[in-house]
């Protein structure tokens, strides 16, 4: 009877110890520019060494990374697939490296990066902006787009940032993550001042029904829809018939205006783009929820000098509002 010596498996410690990060580095800048002479331009080294460090990488993932077609490079599946992972994976590393026992604002360099959805940019962008260019002239502020997906990857997705702006979500309710309200809105009906079927100010809910919406991130057919929005439809008891779908909040209106489509929109937002538009604001036919719109952070984040810092820096911007 023979007996085996089990394989002990490697454990990912030791695996992350072997490798050589640099090579992250060099990977962000082949697939930002799919030019091995450019990649290699922009960390500083020699052409032979980046197309060394490519020969490695392809080695690593048994893959060609970058595709020759016709006179350029193009990005291999996999490759797509690894963008967005390299740039978390690298903007991560950048915070932990940037980390200070103090926190000078005026002299800083550090990134931060947020996460928001554009309408939360729009209210609140500009005077965000001001304050990090008066406050930390040096300091960078790296704003990432809510995705649909946000609902399902939140806790996944906050730790490769410092913050999501977002109304509270189940994904977000985890113990080790924590939360400031930074301000407060309401959904509103919009529609464009020559709607044929909204003649005045007011519409019931039967009026809605019938009439083709406008709908913000909703999902294909099948998939359950997540979006912040849907639990207004919901309230209203509407089952909307989107005649337009699209991935962002401050497009909706654009698809409302010169049409007889509706649309539910954020009063702050729709108030801002309503003259301009054309558009008419009506009041939700019943009860209304409200938007909370919150910083959300890992709690280990909680002393870092330079994060408490940057939630002063967001709370007083949305006090203005």
């Amino acid at each position: 009877m023979t007996i085996q010596t089990p394989v002990r498996e490697e454990r990912p410690v030791a695996r992350l110890a072997r490798l050589d990060l640099n090579l992250l580095v060099i990977l962000r800048e082949l697939l930002r520019e799919r030019n091995v002479t450019r990649a290699a331009e922009r960390l500083a080294v020699t052409q032979p060494a980046a197309s060394a460090a490519l020969a490695r990488l392809r080695r690593h993932f048994d893959d060609p990374l970058l595709v020759r077609r016709k006179g350029h490079y193009e990005l291999s599946p996999l490759a797509a697939q690894l963008a967005e992972q390299v740039e978390l994976a690298c903007a991560a590393a950048e915070r932990v490296f940037a980390t200070e026992a103090e926190f000078d604002p005026a002299s800083s360099t550090r990134e931060f990066t947020l996460l928001m959805a554009d309408y939360t940019i729009a209210i609140m962008g500009e005077r965000l902006s001001q304050l990090f260019e008066q406050l930390a002239p040096h300091a960078k502020l790296h704003v990432r787009l809510v995705r649909e997906s946000l609902s399902a990857e939140a806790g996944d997705t906050i730790r490769l940032v410092d913050g999501i702006v977002a109304p509270p979500m189940s994904s977000l309710m985890l113990p080790y993550l924590r939360s400031l309200e930074l301000f407060r809105d309401r959904w509103v009906c919009v529609a464009w001042e020559g709607n044929r079927a909204l003649s005045g100010k007011d519409a019931t809910a039967e009026d809605l029904a019938r009439l083709e919406w406008v709908a913000p991130y909703l999902p294909d057919l099948g998939r359950p829809w997540n979006a912040p929005v849907s639990r207004q439809f919901a309230v209203l008891g509407i089952q909307p018939h989107a005649a337009v779908r699209v991935e962002s909040y401050q497009a909706v209106p654009y698809f409302v205006t010169g049409t007889d489509r509706v649309a539910l929109m954020q009063e702050r937002l729709a108030d801002t783009l309503a003259e301009r538009l054309e558009l008419k604001v009506i009041a939700c036919p019943g009860p209304v929820d409200a938007i909370v719109e919150a910083l959300w952070w890992r709690e280990e984040l909680d002393d870092d000098p330079a994060h408490m810092w940057l939630r002063q820096i967001l709370s007083f911007a949305a006090q203005e509002l």
